[in-house]
């Protein structure tokens, strides 16, 4: 009863255009025209974990007696502002920040925030938070701008790369785990589960009211975003009725359940199913896109044609196959 409540005030919000506003920002690492016009919206979730809603990607935090840790950062004009809304929650120094991947809309406030930190708290001890991501987000995020060159200092650069299948610390009393999948959204997703809060922030491998994007430019498919949706299915548990239970925080959008990610997840899965038939009838990617294999979900997504062409060049140009995290 509780969730279904959630959801009525979710469609209100709809209703009265908040929702809209809030997801009026891109998400493809280009900031919104004017920052002091973005609303800010700290909502609890569970356990002693927050989501921050704004501009750019869905902020997580998590609160306690030792400290503050952030999963992503929205942008770097916010920060000021991010930080006064986790003061309402903690007055505790910002210890972790969680990249979920390289997009600037997810890490632009990585080194406001940062600075924000204990000192000594990160492992280069020179104070500041210590910033953690997959090894495939620190490469793309010095790599050069011409081959050839040194790679350049970048502000809010991860200083804790993990290259492992899985990362893991205890923080606030709780156990939490960074768990990298490859070539899913991009090839240095990951999701973040915090046990004892039952949450799972999954950056955008999972956008319940748009089209995933899946950068091929970076690393980006369809299939690692199909398996990437199936291990969040894997690790929620729902509630009676398949309601509530596990809460999953999306790159951008609502706060959701695994229900949702369920319907997320059939929905790639009939899309690629269908671009993949067309595809073995020889149709080039034109022709796909003319066939409209995702007209019954445009009216909740938005137009799919990037999405199909997305689909269409990574089922006919797959990436290497990487380790599985499990």
């Amino acid at each position: 009863m509780q969730h279904r409540m959630s959801r009525v005030v979710l469609a209100a919000w709809a209703l009265l255009g908040l929702a809209g506003r809030l997801e009026a920002q891109p998400n493809r690492g280009g900031p919104p025209q004017n920052f002091d016009n973005v609303e800010l919206h700290l909502i609890p979730v569970q356990g002693n974990v927050y989501m921050l809603i704004g501009a750019g990607g869905n902020m997580t935090v998590q609160v306690g007696n030792e400290g503050v840790l952030l999963v992503d950062t929205m942008y770097a004009p916010l920060a000021p502002r991010i930080a006064a809304e986790i003061k309402k929650l903690s007055p505790g120094m910002i210890q972790y920040i969680i990249d979920t991947h390289v997009h600037g809309d997810h890490v632009g406030g990585n080194e406001a925030l940062a600075k924000l930190g204990a000192p000594g708290a990160s492992p280069t001890d020179t104070g500041g938070a210590t910033i953690i991501a997959h090894e495939n987000v620190v490469n793309r995020m010095t790599k050069p701008a011409t081959a050839g060159q040194t790679p350049t200092a970048t502000p809010g650069l991860p200083n804790d790369e993990y290259f492992t299948p899985t990362k893991d610390l205890y923080f606030n009393g709780e156990p939490i785990f960074i768990i990298h999948e490859p070539n899913a959204h991009t090839d240095g997703d990951s999701i973040v589960l915090f046990r004892r809060s039952d949450v799972i922030s999954t950056g955008d491998i999972f956008t319940p009211e748009r089209y995933p994007f899946i950068d091929r430019e970076r690393g980006g498919s369809v299939q690692g975003l199909l398996d990437a949706l199936n291990h969040i299915i894997h690790l929620t548990v729902p509630a009676h009725l398949q309601e509530g239970g596990t809460r999953v925080i999306p790159g951008h959008g609502r706060l959701c359940d695994e229900a949702e990610v369920v319907e997320f997840r059939n929905m790639i899965t009939i899309v690629r199913d269908r671009v993949q038939d067309l595809i073995k009838k020889g149709m080039t990617l034109d022709q796909v896109k003319a066939a409209k294999p995702t007209l019954d979900y445009d009216t909740e997504f938005g137009s799919g044609d990037t999405f199909v062409e997305a689909v269409y060049q990574s089922l006919k140009n797959p990436p290497a196959k990487a380790a599985s995290p499990r």
